[in-house]
């Protein structure tokens, strides 16, 4: 305990606290319990693309393709079901799509000294052409039956009247919790666990510090970083399947604006971009905190243009205030080192 409280993460926690009371002194309503769980809902896709992306940059690495996965899941999951699929088989098949694209850049950074920024940077671009261009290469392949005008009349309208069973899965609640809180609370815990109770998560930061070093253990660099991606991918491709629901629309561009929130949240919950740090819980934490912050601005009338100019310089003043921190804690154990050698 006495080492969480003097943890990043019981920092965020506390500013997360803080904030709420800010915000509720402004707008009353973010006193009322019931409508703070249900405004997660607007921020509940950045949590879910953000948890697993910690893993990944905790192996020194990055994967800037999740915005893309996002749309790319929520156009499969709707043509799939215009196709005559049952929704939920349908967002089964835009999951498997997310760990598929994941997959893919897993394979290409672990088996290349490639930049996963440049790996990542391609594979945004290319995720994003094939969800645009998706209905039109299903129309070439035969799918024209499904619709006078073929599927490529989906490309840019986006597909609504989605059933109501999978609209559910955004506004169903358990008492006063809605199901993506609860779901994406069930995600970390998950991630948590694997991150800070296996040896797959002691991998992560062995390959983040080191390397090299980790190669020389024995550490399986590649399956490892595979992984590490393969869950990014899924996660993305699971919240552009909420926010589908939550869209009760599926279109190739959701969660286009998503990217810098996603890598703020992981960077503000304190991990390296360096690798070799960070954890899960900071990440929900400052995805949280994000998340409300974003919508007490726009609630006192901030436009969303000067909300990502205080998101970007969230993001710098958190890589700063981490450079701080790591060159005081040297000249802290410097200090020790002297004052030891100088008693000895």
């Amino acid at each position: 305990m006495a080492r969480f409280f003097r943890s990043w993460e019981f920092a965020l926690a506390v500013l997360l606290v803080l904030e709420l009371l800010v915000l509720g002194m402004i707008n009353p309503t973010f006193y009322n319990l019931e409508n703070l769980l249900y405004s997660t809902l607007d921020f509940m896709h950045i949590l879910f693309a953000a948890l697993p992306l910690t893993l990944v940059i905790i192996t020194a690495g990055i994967d800037i393709s999740g915005v893309s996965i996002m749309g790319l899941a929520s156009i499969t999951l709707g043509l799939s079901w215009v196709a005559g699929v049952n929704v939920f088989v349908a967002a089964g098949i835009a999951l498997l799509v997310g760990v598929l694209a994941g997959l893919f850049n897993g394979v290409f950074v672990a088996k290349t000294d490639v930049n996963p920024l440049v790996v990542t940077l391609g594979t945004l671009f290319m995720y994003a052409g094939l969800a645009q261009g998706l209905p039109s290469l299903l129309d070439l392949l035969g799918f024209k039956a499904y619709g006078s005008e073929g599927l490529a009349a989906y490309q840019y309208e986006g597909i609504t009247g989605l059933p109501e069973s999978f609209i559910a899965l955004t506004e169903g609640t358990i008492g006063i919790v809605p199901y993506p809180l609860i779901l994406v609370l069930l995600f970390a815990l998950v991630l948590g666990l694997l991150l800070h109770r296996t040896r797959f998560g002691r991998y992560l930061y062995l390959i983040g510090v080191n390397p090299e070093a980790a190669r020389y253990s024995g550490v399986p660099i590649v399956r490892a970083l595979v992984l590490a991606y393969v869950l990014s991918g899924f996660g993305a491709a699971l919240a552009g399947v909420m926010l589908t629901s939550y869209m009760t629309s599926a279109r190739a561009d959701l969660g286009g604006d998503a990217l810098l929130p996603i890598i703020t949240a992981v960077v503000l919950g304190g991990a390296d971009i360096l690798g070799g740090s960070g954890t899960i819980l900071g990440t929900l934490l400052a995805g949280t905190l994000l998340g409300f912050l974003r919508q007490g601005l726009l609630a006192m009338g901030v436009t969303n243009d000067l909300i990502q100019v205080v998101v970007g310089g969230l993001l710098i003043a958190a890589m700063a205030a981490k450079q701080l921190v790591a060159r005081l804690g040297e000249r802290r154990l410097n200090r020790q080192a002297l004052s030891g050698r100088r008693r000895g």
